[in-house]
């Protein structure tokens, strides 16, 4: 990929955004998205290392704290009889264990830590990328497979911190772990909406709702 091509949206409307740390970033003047430059990543090693260290104890009330937006708002839509996926669900899959603790059926999808691809040969009633899009190397293909693994009318929650124009991007403590590598802004929410034909798109804060 060529490093002044954005991976969401794939245009070339892109221009340097940012140099610190000896990384560079991007800004896509299209879909407002900005990524690291490609020569920037960990390595798929280094990467998986870097989740064992994240501290998501499934057990943690912090951690569940942190979640509890997500939970609620698919308690709020949602019951046991629907089909749900975590989608990047990691090593310590907080939201699933909280969920089946109200016996709701969830599946997990993880490309280091549950790999099964059977799971992506279903669709379901809702996922969930809980702080996980930030880490998508190819945007473009990913929000195209989320969409996909949707049923009619089915949600799509988000977690991730949205960029602000008012944020000092240099002392943004977001970019500093090394596998956040994408990072979105509320009008790149809307963009996704539209480009991959979702009805409706909701932004409250860190949570994000796209609708099918």
């Amino acid at each position: 990929m060529n490093e002044d091509i954005c991976p969401l949206c794939k245009s070339t409307a892109t221009r340097l955004f940012n140099t610190t740390k000896n990384r560079v970033y991007y800004l896509c003047g299209n879909c407002f998205g900005i990524h690291l430059r490609e020569r920037d990543r960990l390595s798929p090693a280094e990467e998986k290392e870097r989740y064992l260290h994240h501290h998501n104890d499934i057990n943690d009330e912090g951690y569940r704290a942190f979640v509890s937006p997500i939970v609620n708002s698919i308690l709020a839509r949602h019951g046991p009889a629907d089909r749900g996926l975590d989608f990047g669900a990691g090593p310590g899959p907080v939201i699933a264990a909280m969920l089946r603790e109200r016996e709701f059926n969830i599946q997990l999808y993880d490309p280091f830590f549950h790999d099964d691809a059977e799971t992506l040969n279903h669709t379901y009633d809702y996922i969930v990328c809980c702080e996980v899009i930030e880490h998508f190397y190819d945007p473009h293909k990913e929000f195209q497979t989320l969409k996909n693994l949707l049923n009619a009318g089915g949600i799509l929650y988000c977690m991730t911190h949205l960029y602000q124009e008012n944020l000092r991007f240099e002392s943004w403590y977001y970019k500093e772990d090394p596998t956040h590598v994408f990072f979105y802004q509320d009008r790149t929410m809307r963009w996704i909406k539209d480009r991959f034909g979702f009805a409706r798109v909701e932004v409250d804060n860190r949570l994000i709702l796209f609708q099918k």
